[in-house]
């Protein structure tokens, strides 16, 4: 775990030795609050809750940590840095877990500088603070789910800006998987396999967290989401080590 803890420092430190993890934080949090206040309705729906504001974090991390993502391989293959960062006395868990966990904790930090939001709304109401917690873990959840995506792609591609588009398409398939009109094209299908296509969707498994009802479903689905990809992100970086 020494190493692991070695490699997850490395990359945490590295989002803030440029100016870009500065930039993403204050775009996050500037679009969070355009979207909940403006967009969302905040004041207009008269309730004293974040939904507004959850409501449009998938949307949001569809674009925002697809950009995180795309560096965690994809500079190193560039780079060359790589093959040095192989040849270290770590395993390919340790290396793939160390970079997801310290991109998940950047984005962590950037979802916390949000709590501005939590003090509004206890300001102008008495809300259901275990539901906002719920909302706050579930979202983290989701911009797990991803990173590790956007990790996969990133160990696939050499160049960040396909990597980008890489993770950005498959990140948006797992979002419209549920939707209507993409349901509707599997009208030839069994129920049993349109059911599962919309259950891989965010959009649904992420509505009940967002509104703080913890299903031990929604986070079991999250969880093997992000694991899964993981594996893959391994697989795929002995791969290209191959090559």
């Amino acid at each position: 775990m020494s190493q692991l803890s070695v490699i997850f420092r490395r990359e945490l430190g590295s989002y803030f030795a440029t100016p870009l993890a500065y930039v993403f934080i204050l775009i996050f949090l500037v679009l969070s609050g355009v979207f909940t206040f403006y967009l969302g309705g905040f004041y207009e729906r008269g309730q004293a809750d974040l939904v507004p504001f959850f409501s449009f974090h998938t949307w949001l991390y569809l674009f925002l940590i697809p950009a995180i993502a795309m560096r965690l391989w994809a500079e190193e293959r560039k780079s060359g840095s790589i093959e040095l960062l192989m040849t270290l006395p770590i395993t390919r868990f340790e290396a793939v877990t160390g970079k997801f966990l310290a991109a998940w904790v950047f984005a962590g930090i950037a979802l916390l500088l949000t709590f501005p939001m939590v003090i509004t709304v206890n300001y102008l109401g008495e809300p259901d603070n275990g539901a906002i917690l719920a909302g706050y873990f579930g979202s983290w959840l989701l911009a797990g789910a991803f990173l590790a995506i956007g990790s996969c792609m990133s160990a696939l591609a050499k160049n960040q800006v396909i990597a980008f588009i890489l993770a950005v398409s498959v990140c948006f398939l797992f979002i419209v998987s549920g939707l209507p009109m993409v349901l509707d094209a599997f009208a030839w299908a069994p129920q049993w396999l349109v059911d599962a296509v919309a259950s891989l969707s965010f959009l649904i498994r992420f509505d009940s967290l967002s509104k703080g009802v913890i299903d031990l479903r929604d986070l079991l689905y999250f969880v093997t989401l992000i694991v899964a990809w993981l594996a893959a992100t391994a697989v795929v970086v002995d791969l290209k080590k191959a090559a």
